[in-house]
């Protein structure tokens, strides 16, 4: 089944590729159904998924000619990845069926189709040599996106931003991948979770998977890009950077730095647990004090994420379920809000909050959609965010009661901009020299917010539905951090 997936989507670029691009019905259509094909069938792996074991299912391995240096292209899945794809598969589905009326419409859907093909290469891959070459790639798509379909000139610098950090953090994760080869001789995980590595070298092993990781999520301090990213980039490609990229840091993270590095792990804690709430509360302070919409929710992506990595070094299997839920609660509420923004944006051309007020009286139904989203970003009982953000906490709150309580915080200060952000946009007098002429969100429009909708409610009110998946993984990283 995943060497279909690869395929599938393979011949899903192949085929876009070669439309003639005049045709936008024609390009539009297959774009929508090559995306929503590879949901489904990502979606299949959830009913044949064995809930009871660690290793990785569905493995495929493509043999290169290079049996002399061991190295092979190896994917799996397991219980961690297997909702990053689905997450993957349906936020891409969804931004095809957004851009119908974008210029260059048979370049963003081929894009959309290369990215898709890169996300599920990542989460599956189990050679860590090929997971850094697709880690890496997925800057191609993203750098294009950003550059052709970002609406200011400020997109030049926010390209460059996003390219300098990564390209910081890629060249350590590099360098410590030829060192693990040149002791461990291969780049298997499943062999190079067995390796003795000792103290010093998982020391500074660590160090260097860490700046690649955390630039990526974006912890405190390297998360200057992600605001500026978010602002220049397309509603698309914000939802992407939110739904998606976001989560590679804590993909690599949980996969990587636990599993093959657990002792400096736990040596590096205190350090991760001093930026992370440092960017919690920076974070959220940014927030309160901004004027673009968009920049709003990208500050609250950088308090989030940074609660999420909390949890992933809590060392218990209550906080790294926790970080993992979470992380899948903020692709999907983060994804619908930046998706609610760009509507919004398609019909005024701004983001500035000084333009917006009294919405309430000219899109009820927008109004309560972006009212249950927010509810959802602050974390409201019911809703998919108040799960991940409980069991993170509660998982902090067992190592350490002051981290837990400066994390709080966090919880509290979205509260105060998520509401002050509904309250300017929604409520309020009515500004009639700019928004008269303003309709409600249309049908295509809603069914792009209604699966997420779908989403955050099914693991608000059930998210044992996901915690069976995850729950023999947490465990094991969980052994493997205090018994290795």
């Amino acid at each position: 089944m995943l060497h279909f997936l690869f395929l599938l989507s393979l011949l899903s670029l192949l085929f876009c590729a070669f439309l003639d691009k005049t045709n936008k019905n024609l390009i539009y259509f297959v774009g929508l159904l090559c995306s929503s094909s590879i949901f489904l069938v990502s979606c299949i792996f959830l009913t044949d998924f064995n809930f009871n074991t660690t290793t990785f299912q569905h493995i495929i391995t493509y043999n290169l000619g290079f049996d002399y240096l061991n190295i092979a292209i190896t994917f799996g899945i397991d219980g961690v990845s297997l909702f990053f794809i689905v997450l993957s598969t349906l936020l891409i589905f969804l931004c095809v069926l957004f851009i119908k009326n974008e210029h260059l419409l048979k370049e963003y859907i081929i894009t959309l189709l290369f990215l898709d093909f890169l996300l599920i290469a990542v989460f599956t891959s189990t050679d860590i040599l090929f997971f850094y070459i697709f880690f890496e790639a997925i800057l191609i798509p993203m750098y294009l996106m950003i550059g052709l379909w970002g609406s200011r000139e400020r997109k030049i610098r926010a390209i460059y931003l996003f390219f300098f950090f990564t390209l910081i953090g890629s060249l350590c994760f590099l360098l410590g991948l030829l060192y693990i080869y040149s002791i461990a001789g291969s780049f298997n995980f499943e062999q190079l979770i067995k390796f003795p590595f000792t103290f010093e070298q998982q020391y500074w092993l660590w160090l260097a998977f860490f700046l690649s990781f955390a630039s990526k999520i974006p912890m405190f301090p390297l998360h200057i890009w992600l605001p500026e990213a978010h602002v220049e980039a397309p509603s698309v490609g914000s939802v992407l950077l939110a739904g998606i990229l976001l989560k590679l840091g804590v993909f690599g993270f949980v996969r990587y730095s636990l599993c093959l590095f657990p002792d400096a792990s736990l040596f590096f804690s205190p350090v991760i647990y001093l930026l992370s709430i440092f960017g919690i509360i920076y974070g959220s302070m940014n927030a309160l004090r901004q004027t673009d919409i968009k920049r709003i929710i990208a500050y609250s992506s950088v308090a989030h994420m940074n609660l999420v990595t909390l949890g992933i070094f809590s060392f218990n299997i209550i906080g790294i379920e926790g970080s993992i839920i979470q992380s899948l609660s903020h692709g999907f509420v983060s994804g619908a809000l930046f998706f609610l923004v760009g509507i919004l944006y398609s019909r005024y051309h701004s983001r500035s909050l000084y333009y917006y007020g009294g919405l309430v009286h000219l899109m009820p139904v927008y109004t309560i959609l972006f009212l249950i989203f927010t509810m959802a970003n602050i974390a409201l009982p019911g809703t998919s965010s108040f799960v991940g953000e409980f069991l993170i906490l509660l998982g902090i709150f067992k190592i350490n009661f002051f981290v837990s309580f400066f994390a709080t915080l966090g919880v509290i200060l979205c509260g105060c901009y998520s509401l002050w952000l509904s309250n300017r946009i929604l409520f309020g007098n009515l500004k009639n020299n700019f928004t008269l002429n303003y309709l409600d969100i249309n049908h295509r429009e809603f069914l792009i917010i209604l699966p997420l909708l779908f989403f955050v409610f099914l693991l608000g009110i059930y998210p044992k539905v996901f915690l069976d998946y995850l729950h023999f993984n947490c465990t094991n990283i969980f052994f493997l951090i205090n018994y290795v």
